[in-house]
């Protein structure tokens, strides 16, 4: 069981959620197909409201078990960190339990706040029968967050990682054959079929579960569990009360994130039905920027889960030593990687965004549109997470808070008129949400960088450098990939032709971008030469390396 740096275990992080995010992309390609634009949006009204609540069960507590364990180690307290442990799990036995309670019980209730009085869609019972059968990994999820967490505040992060890869295999195996023998082999109903593919987040939760549990036996001396220690001072009601204060903070921002999208989904319903879009465009417009874009922008959104599940025990560990040069260090890297790696994803993924989208779902009228805008949400959207973990881990709760709740007040705010000013500019009037959601995380990082600037010194000039050093090989991407538009002719009828024309100037354009970045020192300031020899190395087969 081996520990990770703070720059390998974001790369491995890295890595496997961005495994895990290509395959829940990818599935979506069949499972759309096979369900169609109503089964789609009857999925994606029961996921975003599981989402909500797995997040209110679980989103701080393997960050908050994180930090408490890296805290508890690097003071050489041994017995306290078990304790710590088994306290985090049967605060997330309760929690989960009321959670699933509360989703089984009041699931049409619920249903019934998000579609209003839409009528001609999806009725309220069908999504409330979603909403029960994907409330049975509110039981399994927030316990395997709670075990990751105890590993991550060791600095292993290739067991989690791996953890999330199973989960995700066994997730999408379940809903793809799932919805093709219900839809196919049985001729059950379009409902049934949706609650047998959302209870695969169940059925992969138990699997990852298993997973780690075996790897942790197999390595109880690594983490403590093979003997006993003498007890530490601290009670466990001490544990149980620092758990939960370092918990609240990252329970706050996953529910803001989750409330934003679910607020952004009730407001675009509200809004474009008053003024007058008809049903089914207001459903696929709904559904389209909260579920189906944001599920091709979490291959962007992987840079920064990865990066805070390796950031915030390095964050820890310099701030309980009082090492505010580490601190200051390690937040400009984390914000470096983030530009030098998102900011061509997104501009790449925007110049492709019909070929794109026609891969996932089809040809669309305004899917490509709602897509190339929403994937710059993913980019501030990773900033702000970035920032608001070290936040956490310097204990600057308060300001957490503020950033949070400034970001969801700046974006629920501006959704109702930015979609009457898109629609008065003669401009599909849904895109203003999108926009509002971008204005609200910007407002979320000015907050947080600026409290850790004026509270603790923290300077940020090497990540305004990077920044406009990054626009150059930038601009020479997009000059490539506009040269190749002119050049190749893309057939949307036909998903094959859409792949090889995606393939083709997404490779050029990152060998442009890639070359650029290096000639430039980019790439070899933030990963430092060393690491990136030894990337190169590992994907040429030791066949290439740098000087």
């Amino acid at each position: 069981m081996k520990k990770s740096s703070f720059i390998e275990g974001t790369v491995i992080a890295t890595i496997a959620i961005f495994i895990t995010k290509i395959m829940g992309m990818l599935y979506v390609i069949p499972f759309y197909q096979l369900v169609g634009e109503a089964g789609s949006n009857l999925y994606a009204y029961g996921y975003n409201i599981y989402i909500i609540f797995l997040d209110i069960s679980s989103a701080g507590l393997p960050f908050a078990i994180s930090k408490v364990i890296k805290e508890f180690n690097t003071l050489k307290m041994y017995d306290a960190k078990i304790r710590a442990y088994k306290i985090g799990k049967k605060i997330c036995t309760f929690i989960s339990a009321i959670i699933f309670l509360i989703l089984f019980i009041f699931a049409k209730p619920i249903a019934s706040l998000i579609l209003g009085n839409l009528e001609g869609g999806t009725s309220i019972n069908d999504v409330a029968l979603v909403i029960r059968a994907v409330s049975f990994a509110i039981l399994v999820i927030p316990f395997l967050s709670i075990t990751k967490g105890y590993l991550q505040g060791h600095n292993i992060i290739s067991i989690p990682s791996f953890s999330q890869v199973i989960e995700q295999i066994i997730r999408i195996a379940f809903i793809l054959l799932g919805s093709f023998l219900a839809l196919k082999v049985f001729n059950l109903s379009l409902t049934t079929t949706i609650g047998i593919a959302v209870f695969g987040a169940c059925a992969g939760g138990v699997s990852a579960v298993l997973y780690i549990i075996i790897k942790m036996h197999k390595n109880k001396k690594v983490l403590n569990l093979d003997k006993t220690y003498p007890q530490d001072k601290i009670t466990n009601k001490e544990i149980g009360k620092k758990i939960i204060t370092y918990a609240i903070p990252f329970i706050i921002i996953a529910i803001a994130a989750s409330i934003n999208n679910f607020g952004d989904m009730v407001l675009i319903f509200r809004t474009l039905e008053k003024i007058g879009v008809e049903p089914a465009t207001i459903e696929f417009a709904a559904t389209a920027i909260t579920t189906w874009s944001a599920k091709i922008s979490m291959i962007v959104n992987s840079v920064a889960i990865g990066m805070t599940t390796s950031l915030i025990p390095t964050i820890v560990g310099a701030y309980t030593l009082n090492k505010w040069s580490e601190v200051n260090d390690k937040l400009n890297k984390a914000l470096q990687i983030i530009l030098v790696v998102c900011i061509p994803m997104c501009v790449g993924l925007a110049l492709l965004s019909k070929s794109v989208w026609r891969v996932f779902y089809g040809v669309s009228t305004y899917g490509p549109l709602i897509f190339s805008l929403h994937i710059f949400v993913s980019l501030v959207f990773n900033l702000f997470t970035v920032a608001s973990s070290t936040l956490q881990g310097v204990n600057k709760f308060k300001a957490v808070y503020l950033s949070t709740i400034g970001s969801f007040i700046t974006n629920m705010a501006l959704d109702i008129p930015m979609m009457l000013l898109f629609n008065y500019l003669k401009l599909p009037p849904f895109l203003g949400a999108i926009v509002a959601t971008f204005l609200g995380y910007t407002t979320g990082i000015i907050i947080a960088l600026g409290t850790l600037k004026k509270e603790h010194h923290l300077k940020y000039q090497e990540t305004y450098k990077t920044t406009f050093k990054i626009l150059v090989p930038t601009i020479f991407m997009i000059m490539t990939v506009l040269g190749l538009k002119l050049i190749l002719n893309v057939n949307l009828e036909s998903r094959l032709s859409c792949i090889l024309y995606i393939a083709v100037n997404s490779l050029a354009g990152a060998i442009v971008y890639l070359t650029i970045a290096y000639k430039m020192g980019i790439l070899t300031d933030i990963f430092g030469k060393s690491y990136l020899n030894k990337i190169i190395k590992k994907l040429t087969l030791n066949k290439v390396s740098i000087d």
